[in-house]
């Protein structure tokens, strides 16, 4: 633990956030349950040493004919304010021949209740701790309440709140919160004899949260402070759980620094909690946070502390830290499992360490680490993020031939996008209809959108076609995704037969959107501005968010195609307007950038030219040193389109922008070159104008 947390800390110029410190003394005060003004939160959560003494009453007297018990205290170790974690003792077991036979009846399966019931009657006078022992041992939460009901109505002895902590218990397990907060409210009702104590506060919490009733679980928590009651280990890290799943961090840290100034000691539970929230948020101070905290109390990081601290650090951003983690980890003899391994192979994956990535896999197989299914896809998947067919296909012939780990419908649709990013249709193809004739495996909308999507590139726009119909036979419903990929087929077809049989599937698939295309495309420049921008935010109105860019995308590379660049201009001018394209233009003293890489091909050509007018019309004292392109470059065949794409227009344009040696996609050119071609190119552009 010392050795990352160093690490952690080396790395960051931030200082961990402080310890705040204690709160001043105050007068201890009685808690008045009766008091219908409720306190605070901040008074709720006060340290809680302060609400635990009381002044003790004047006329009480010693008693001398017995000497009270004395008690050892160690010196060095200051008693806690905080309850330690004790519940309820079981009550010894019982020595009646009568119990000992309900005992066996109900731990039995075959008996229904009616039974059970008929031998509750035939019992004998139960003690207190005869029925107590009984209650501890059912099995069945439905006999844990037909055994207390019974108890109520024979009224032998008065019942106490033990009897209702056991049945909520069993309640909790069975998942039953409905009961469980029909059995509290009972308690409450019942008087100072059933009056819910401790354990009872934190089984209503668990219970809540186990059935993800967090709203409830945060209503007792509340409860309990309005009582006076001192929460244990496990409830307040139950009650930390709750309220880091609802996403409120700030009341998660309040809870826990005050929880931590009043002698709470946390656990694996609390330390997960916080890893899993600061991950949520991808603060990197906050999960720092953590390992101080963890260092401060010595606590040792337990398997889930360590995945929840994996994930954490890989929602950060700090692929390196997260290795360094694992290799602690393993060091420390805990051993992943497979929670651990799938969430390090999306963190090398995320990061594109193919070669760490490959190495884990390995290592797995060396070390006979646990691997399921999931973690076979999350693999599956990195390969198709990274462009690695053949160590693909090696991993899916390892799924086939194992018992555990078949591959699903996720399986094959992640080698259908391997092969699709490779440029192999055939391969992809032959998945699909392997999909098609088995039982085991269906296809999914997914598969079909990265096979249209390589049926397309290839112009293989016919088959592209029979893949949509057959999907569409097979129930499967088209989404957003498929849409834009149907969108982007459309830009490859070269024929009237061709276009209109993908806008036939695209007609079934979204109205809308066709009749933003027929707009476009029959109407020409003939449609006024207004009307093109009212049809555009009605489309990416209705569509997904992550859909909408692509959207855009296609339908300037379908202008560009018919040869309408005005149109084109006026829908990047509209996708600029929403913002889909952020951060597209960067200036600064020495150099102003362009950035493509979230264009297609046509949308980086329009946005190419605009910005090569908008430096036109800039003065020359104004302008930088250096200009800049990004089209980015990627492992795929197809991701690195856009930067041979890009090279080709600026020759075809003469360009001054040449690309840098490994600089992975950048174009640079200087202000000279560029002020000297764009008075070229405005006298070109005007010749062609006047001719």
């Amino acid at each position: 633990m010392s050795s990352l947390s160093t690490t952690i800390v080396c790395n960051s110029t931030t200082p961990p956030p402080p310890k705040p410190p204690p709160p001043p003394p105050q007068q201890p005060t009685n808690i008045n349950t009766k008091n219908p003004s409720n306190p605070s939160l901040a008074d709720k959560l006060r340290p809680l040493s302060l609400t635990l003494l009381s002044d003790p009453p004047s006329d009480t007297k010693p008693r001398l004919h017995k000497r009270p018990k004395s008690t050892w205290v160690n010196p060095t170790k200051p008693k806690p304010t905080v309850l330690s974690l004790r519940r309820h003792p079981r009550a010894p077991y019982s020595h009646n021949p009568n119990l000992r036979a309900l005992s066996s009846l109900s731990k039995s399966s075959s008996a229904d209740d009616s039974a059970f019931t008929a031998s509750l009657d035939s019992l004998p006078h139960l003690s207190r701790d005869d029925a107590l022992a009984v209650l501890n041992s059912l099995r069945s939460w439905q006999r844990s309440l037909l055994f207390l009901d019974w108890l109520k109505s024979r009224n032998a002895f008065p019942l106490e709140t033990i009897f209702y902590n056991v049945a909520l218990k069993s309640l909790r397990f069975a998942r039953r919160y409905d009961l469980v907060e029909k059995l509290a409210l009972e308690m409450i009702d019942g008087g100072d004899a059933l009056k819910p104590d401790n354990v009872t506060y934190s089984t209503l919490i668990t219970s809540a949260k186990r059935c993800g009733r967090f709203d409830k679980a945060i209503g007792w928590f509340e409860r309990m402070y309005k009582t006076g009651l001192v929460p244990d280990e496990v409830t307040y890290s139950a009650a930390l759980d709750v309220y880091g799943r609802l996403g409120k961090t700030e009341e998660v840290r309040s809870l826990y620094e005050r929880a931590r100034a009043g002698g709470w000691r946390p656990d694996h539970v609390a330390f997960s909690v916080l890893a899993k929230m600061y991950g949520e948020a991808g603060d990197y101070d906050g999960i720092r946070y953590v390992f101080d905290e963890m260092r401060s109390v010595d606590v040792k990081p337990n398997l889930a502390v360590y995945n929840a601290l994996l994930k954490a650090l890989g929602k950060a951003g700090k692929p390196g830290l997260a290795r360094s983690l694992f290799e602690e980890m393993v060091s420390a003899g805990v051993e992943p499992n497979e929670k651990t391994l799938t969430a390090l192979i999306k963190i090398y994956g995320r990061a594109r360490w193919a070669r760490d990535a490959l190495a884990l896999w390995e290592r797995m197989k060396a070390n006979r680490w646990p691997m399921d299914f999931i973690l076979y896809n999350t693999l599956l998947s990195m390969c198709a993020d990274l462009g690695l067919e053949d160590e693909a296909e090696r991993l899916f012939g390892e799924m086939k031939a194992s018992e555990n780990a078949r591959p699903d419908s996720w399986s094959y649709t992640a080698m259908i996008n391997i092969y699709a990013s490779v440029g192999k249709p055939e391969k992809a193809l032959a998945l699909f209809e392997a999909m098609l004739g088995s039982e085991d495996v269906a296809p999914n909308v997914m598969g079909c959108t990265c096979l249209i999507q390589c049926l397309g590139r290839a112009r293989r726009i016919e088959e592209a076609v029979r893949v949509f119909d057959v999907a569409i036979k097979r129930g499967i419903q088209p989404d957003d995704r498929l849409c834009g990929c149907l969108l982007s087929v459309l830009t490859y077809c070269e024929g009237e037969g061709e276009a209109e049989g993908v806008i036939a599937c695209l007609e079934r698939a979204n109205p809308r959107l066709v009749g933003m295309v027929k707009m476009l495309w029959e109407a020409k420049e003939e449609v006024g501005f207004e009307r093109v921008k009212e049809e555009m935010r009605g489309v990416l109105n209705e569509a997904e968010v992550d859909a909408r860019r692509p959207f855009c995308n296609c339908l300037i590379d379908l202008c560009l195609n018919r040869g309408m660049r005005g149109r084109a201009k006026e829908l990047l001018g509209l996708a600029k307007l929403y913002g889909l394209y952020p951060g597209l233009q960067t200036r600064k003293a020495e150099e102003w950038t362009l950035d493509l890489k979230s264009l297609s091909v046509g949308a980086a050509r329009t946005a190419f030219e605009e910005w090569m007018e908008g430096v036109r019309g800039e003065s020359l004292e104004g302008l930088p040193r250096w200009f800049a392109v990004q089209t980015g470059a990627g492992t795929h065949r197809y991701s690195q389109g856009l930067g041979s794409a890009f090279a080709a227009h600026v020759r075809e344009v003469e360009a001054p922008f040449r690309e840098i040696e490994e600089g992975n996609g950048r174009f640079v050119s200087t202000r000279e070159e560029v002020m000297h071609w764009l008075r070229s190119w405005v006298s070109s552009a005007a010749a062609v104008v006047v001719a």
